[in-house]
């Protein structure tokens, strides 16, 4: 038996490879499907099954490709219900994969379908547990995504019986792999390792412990920050289906000319999307577009900021255009509609208009916070992280609320912006925002929080100050 993490980074992802004598299985592929055909084919073997844990909101899943490229059978638990075959498994059904079985639990609670998967090996003996977004390590998952009728706390209930009775009896070196990481909006808290055992979560994991069913219902429920606006998009298309990715591809590697980029770019739906890192970004770009670097957490952020009906052309580094392309139809982008040739600087050397965010060194802001009465600062990290420190008399515009007229409309003409995050590449996101909004009277504070914390004379505080 074989069991291999395929981890996607930028998503927090993990997505799962077994295979035994010869058969193998796939848990909760991605859209590029690539890697898994090209695993199978290096170790000779077939693949014979894909397994969903749930309907994913946080990415689109390769399901249908897969299963028309090799064949495999779609494999969801009960109460699945979608717009295309496959086989909804009962609570309990094993399935056959060479020497071992795969024994499906269902596990309602993060959604009403979720469901974890059992394996037991060639000994008769149970060995891993893939519990999709049923638990993480230290998380469990957040109850509020797809509820249909049911209330957060209905489905917390549900969890908790789901965790009670199907999770916590399983022996205690039984191997626990979850869908997600650190970092995913699928949990609230989710643990750096992207594996455990079913004994450290008994140990370590809030959500095992002993308590009661409305104990469990709280603690899961409250602190629940809003999640991205993508992940009902992408819930239904996993359950109602999508284009295949090659022609997601076809449509979106289409090199054009500046005279081409430009012709369609004057249309005022067209988005334009730059995934160049964001300190090549500030020092240039074409004017109106978006900075959503590959380098960052790409997909998410395009995810919760882009509108998925609108036309979009990418500006990329040479040699990443299919990169963008794909991490884009991950999350569920199907309108690429192509690229420039030879990307911004093909546009700068054409002596085509450019613009450019100023970048400032904390210790300017130092300097200019004294003398100008019309200086605001911007942070756009999250509330929980405004509120664990901030400059004096920052305001708080979270980036996913860049896109919100209503917090847009409270900046105004004659002040001076000075934007940051963390680390720098969210405050350029929301710099790129704004000046598509036609807001060009501002500066990114490169370095960002990071940074500022080091420079003595900024003043700082704690409480929390959010503008409203």
């Amino acid at each position: 038996m074989l069991i291999k993490q395929l981890y996607t980074g930028c998503l927090s992802e993990a997505a799962y490879y077994i295979e035994s004598n010869g058969e193998a299985a796939i848990i909760d592929p991605l859209r590029d499907i690539e890697n898994y055909i090209e695993l199978a084919d290096n170790q000779k073997t077939v693949i014979k099954y894909i397994f969903e844990t749930h309907f994913h909101a946080d990415f689109v899943s390769g399901h249908l490709d897969l299963s028309k490229a090799t064949g495999a059978e779609i494999i969801y638990g009960p109460d699945t219900e979608t717009n295309f075959p496959i086989h909804k498994a009962k609570d309990g059904e094993s399935f056959k994969l060479g020497d071992i079985t795969i024994k499906v639990l269902h596990t309602p609670g993060h959604t009403i379908e979720s469901s974890c998967y059992l394996v037991i090996d060639e000994n008769d003996k149970p060995y891993a547990v893939f519990t999709g977004d049923t638990l993480f390590v230290g998380d469990v998952g957040r109850p509020d995504l797809s509820s249909g009728d049911l209330s957060s706390e209905q489905l917390a209930g549900m969890l908790y019986d789901s965790l009670q009775n199907k999770i916590i009896p399983l022996p205690g070196d039984v191997i626990v792999y979850p869908a997600h990481g650190a970092g995913s909006s699928c949990g609230k808290n989710i643990g750096t390792n992207t594996y455990s055992t079913i004994a450290d979560e008994k140990e370590g994991n809030y959500a095992l412990r002993q308590q009661t069913k409305e104990e469990f219902i709280k603690a899961v429920t409250e602190g629940l920050t809003a999640p991205p606006q993508y992940f009902p998009i992408n819930a239904k298309i996993n359950k109602e289906g999508y284009d295949s990715l090659d022609e997601v591809l076809e449509q979106g590697l289409k090199p054009l000319s500046i005279e081409e980029f430009k012709r369609l770019a004057l249309h005022d739906d067209m988005i334009l999307l730059d995934t160049r890192k964001s300190s090549e970004f500030t020092e240039g770009f074409i004017p109106n577009s978006i900075s959503i670097g590959l380098d960052g957490r790409f997909a998410e952020w395009a995810g919760s900021l882009l509108p998925f009906d609108k036309p979009m052309l990418l500006i990329t580094d040479q040699g990443k255009e299919k990169e963008s392309l794909v991490r884009l139809a991950r999350v569920g982008f199907n309108k690429m509609l192509g690229y420039i040739d030879g990307g911004f600087e093909a546009w700068k050397n054409a002596g085509e208009i450019v613009d450019l965010i100023v970048n400032i060194e904390p210790d300017e802001l130092a300097m200019d916070i004294p003398f100008d009465d019309h200086l605001v600062i911007i942070d756009v990290r999250r509330e929980t992280e405004f509120a664990d420190g901030h400059i004096r008399d920052a305001f708080n515009i979270p980036l996913n609320e860049m896109n919100d007229p209503a917090r847009i409309a409270t900046l105004e003409e004659d002040q001076n912006l000075y934007l940051h995050c963390g680390s720098g590449y969210r405050s350029v996101v929301a710099a790129s925002l704004l000046k598509r909004q036609g807001i060009h009277n501002l500066r990114n504070i490169s370095g960002g929080w990071d940074k500022i914390k080091e420079q003595g004379n900024i003043e700082i505080e704690k409480e929390k100050s959010v503008l409203n």
